[in-house]
């Protein structure tokens, strides 16, 4: 019995996936910042299915989590698609022949006034591949100096300093909810070993 069930396991969720044939890529819908695309695709069991995405991109992006000694250094900043203001990390896209860690650099002097000798790499994350290809490289920062570059936000954004040992009380936190900024707290924790209760 058990053989049988091994051998259909094998069959079904073993087999070679083949990616599906693009048949068609046409505009949906366009705005100022964004542009929809329906792709019709064919499976290679023949099945044909019209799915939409954000037209890619060629712009990945960058999430920094500044430590400073125990204290994480974190931003509120409005964010219209909640409309309220969020608690979240400086972060932002990368602008054409930068590295990642100079991107990193340049938006932590844009967004908290602070420049960076050090980055870690902590993880590369893509938070909605059904839809868009948007990778972020989160980085952990230490090791600061002050150097204030202007940004593009329409306001300063106010600096909000957490102790490090309070990072699980966040993590619960119902109000701190974005995936990226979790995603990259998670990783954070991991990296420092922290402890994984409160």
């Amino acid at each position: 019995m058990v053989s049988l069930f091994l051998r259909f396991v094998k069959e079904v969720f073993m087999q070679e996936l083949r990616k599906p044939t693009i048949l068609s890529v046409s505009r949906a819908a366009k705005s100022r910042i964004f542009e929809v695309q329906a792709v019709e695709l064919q499976f290679s069991n023949g099945e044909q299915r019209v799915y939409e995405r954000l037209k890619p991109g060629h712009r990945a992006a960058v999430l920094i989590l500044p430590v400073d000694g125990e204290e994480l250094l974190m931003v509120r900043e409005y964010a219209v698609g909640t409309e309220r203001y969020e608690l979240g990390f400086p972060k932002g896209l990368m602008d054409p022949n930068e590295t990642p860690e100079q991107s990193a650099d340049r938006e932590l002097k844009e967004e908290i006034g602070l420049g960076a000798r050090k980055f870690v790499h902590l993880r590369t994350v893509n938070t909605a591949p059904s839809f868009m290809n948007n990778p972020m490289h989160i980085f952990l920062a230490q090791d600061f100096y002050p150097c204030k570059l202007e940004g593009d936000e329409p306001e300063p954004l106010q600096l909000v300093r957490v102790p490090l040992n309070d990072i699980h009380r966040l993590l619960h936190d119902p109000d701190f909810c974005e995936t990226r900024n979790l995603t990259a707290l998670y990783c954070l924790r991991d990296y420092l070993n922290l402890p994984t209760t409160y």
